[in-house]
C-alpha cells in the first residue's frame, strides 16, 4: 500500500485538544468487520460487546515527564530537551532531542530549573537532532528522579498546541499505568475509568497487562511512499508468562482477544510464535502494520481516531480492513467525532 492512500480530509476543529470530563464518556464507534455495520455508542456501552471468560489486554506502561526547559551556558539560549530513553542508570546518561538543534554541540553544559538544579553535558552528537547528555548529579538516584518530575513537563503532542495545564498529569495517562518508560501514552486505555473495569471483571472479563514503552516514533512523519521502505523505530517490550498463559488459555476457549490499542496490538503481534501463541517476551519491537496483514492474537480492537497518513492509522486499517476504516473515518469526520490524542474511541469487532 501507498503513504497517499492514507489521506483523508481532518477540519482541524475536529482535533482535540483536552480531555472529556470523565475517561469513559467519550463517543464510542463500533465498527463491524463482517457486516460492514457501524454503529455509534457511547464508551460505557463497552459492556454490552463482551462478557464471561473474554480477555482485555492492556498496555501498562507509565509516561513520564520527558519534555524539559533549560538555557545554554554562557550565551543563556532558551533549549528544549525532550527525554527519549534512560542509557545508563549509574551515569545518568540520557538519549534526548534537543531543539535548537544547531547550537548544542559536545561538551556544552545545560542548566535546568530556576536555580540551576539540574545541569547536563552534552556528550554525544548521534543524529541530526539527537544527543547523549550525561547528568552532573551526584545525589541519590531517587532525588535526580525527583527532579525530573518537578522540572519535566507532560510530553503532549506537539499538534496539541495550548499550555500543559495540572489536569494533563494525570489525563495523559491510564488508571493502569504502571512501568515508567514512555514518552508518547497508549491513548485507547485512557478511555478507561476504574467504574468501567470493575463492571467488566464483574460480567468475567480478565485483563491481560502487557508494557509496551511508547516512543516518539509513533508521531514521526512517514516520507516514503512505498510503506514497505519506511522503518519504524524500535521501543522496549515485555509480555510476562502470566500474561501469555492468559492470553493463550482465552484463544483456547475460542473468547474474545481484545487489543486495547495500537500499542498493545504491536506487542502481541511481536511476541507471537509461528503456532499463534503469544510467549513470554522481554526487548525492544520495531514492527511496522500495515495492510495486507494476517492478525494471529486479537480479534478485536479499541482504539483511537487517528492523524491522516500516520503509522497508527495505517495498522488500524490492517485490522478493519482498508475500505471499511476509510469509510469509518468518512463517517467520523461527518459525524463530528474527536480525534487524536484526547479524542473519541472506535471499537472494531467481526
Amino acid at each position: 500500500m501507498k503513504l497517499s492512500q492514507f489521506k483523508f480530509n481532518l477540519p482541524v476543529d475536529q482535533i482535540a485538544y483536552h480531555p472529556p470530563k470523565h475517561r469513559d464518556e467519550s463517543r464510542l464507534m463500533v465498527v463491524h468487520r463482517e457486516s460492514g455495520e457501524i454503529e455509534h455508542r457511547n464508551f460505557k456501552d463497552i459492556l454490552e460487546y463482551f462478557g464471561d471468560q473474554d480477555t482485555f489486554v492492556i498496555n501498562n506502561t507509565k509516561v513520564f515527564p520527558a519534555r524539559l526547559y533549560g538555557v545554554k551556558e554562557k550565551t543563556g539560549a532558551k533549549i528544549e530537551v525532550f527525554l527519549l530513553r534512560e542509557l545508563n542508570h549509574e551515569s545518568r546518561l540520557w538519549d534526548v532531542l534537543v531543539n535548537p538543534a544547531r547550537k548544542i554541540r559536545i561538551g556544552n553544559k545545560l542548566y535546568f530549573g530556576e536555580d540551576d538544579s539540574l545541569v547536563a553535558e552534552v556528550i554525544d552528537n548521534t543524529t541530526s537532532r539527537g544527543r547523549t547528555l550525561r547528568f552532573l548529579h551526584d545525589g541519590p538516584y531517587e532525588d535526580f528522579k525527583n527532579l525530573i518530575q518537578q522540572l519535566g513537563e507532560t510530553p503532549l503532542p506537539k499538534i496539541i498546541n495550548r499550555p500543559i495545564e495540572a489536569e494533563d498529569r494525570e489525563r495523559y495517562q491510564t488508571i493502569f499505568a504502571k512501568h515508567e518508560g514512555a514518552v508518547a501514552a497508549p491513548t485507547a486505555g485512557m478511555h478507561f475509568s476504574r467504574e468501567i473495569m470493575k463492571r467488566l471483571e464483574i460480567q468475567g472479563v480478565n485483563f491481560a497487562e502487557i508494557t509496551l514503552h511508547a516512543g516518539l516514533g509513533n508521531f514521526r512523519k512517514v516520507d516514503v511512499e512505498d510503506l514497505s521502505k519506511h522503518k519504524m523505530d524500535s521501543e522496549q517490550m515485555i509480555i510476562e508468562k502470566e500474561t501469555a498463559e492468559m492470553i493463550n488459555q482465552t484463544k483456547d476457549k475460542n473468547q474474545n482477544i481484545i487489543a486495547v490499542g495500537t500499542t498493545t496490538t504491536k506487542a502481541l503481534e511481536s511476541g507471537v510464535s509461528i503456532t499463534g501463541y503469544v510467549k513470554p517476551f522481554n526487548g525492544w519491537t520495531n514492527k511496522f502494520i500495515f495492510p495486507p496483514y494476517d492478525f494471529k492474537v486479537p480479534n478485536a480492537m479499541i482504539t483511537n481516531f487517528h492523524l491522516p497518513q500516520s503509522t497508527m492509522m495505517m495498522m488500524v486499517s490492517a485490522f478493519a480492513g482498508y475500505d471499511l476504516l476509510m469509510k469509518a473515518y468518512k463517517t467520523a469526520v461527518k459525524e463530528g467525532y474527536r480525534f487524536f490524542t484526547y479524542g473519541d474511541a472506535m471499537l472494531i469487532v467481526d
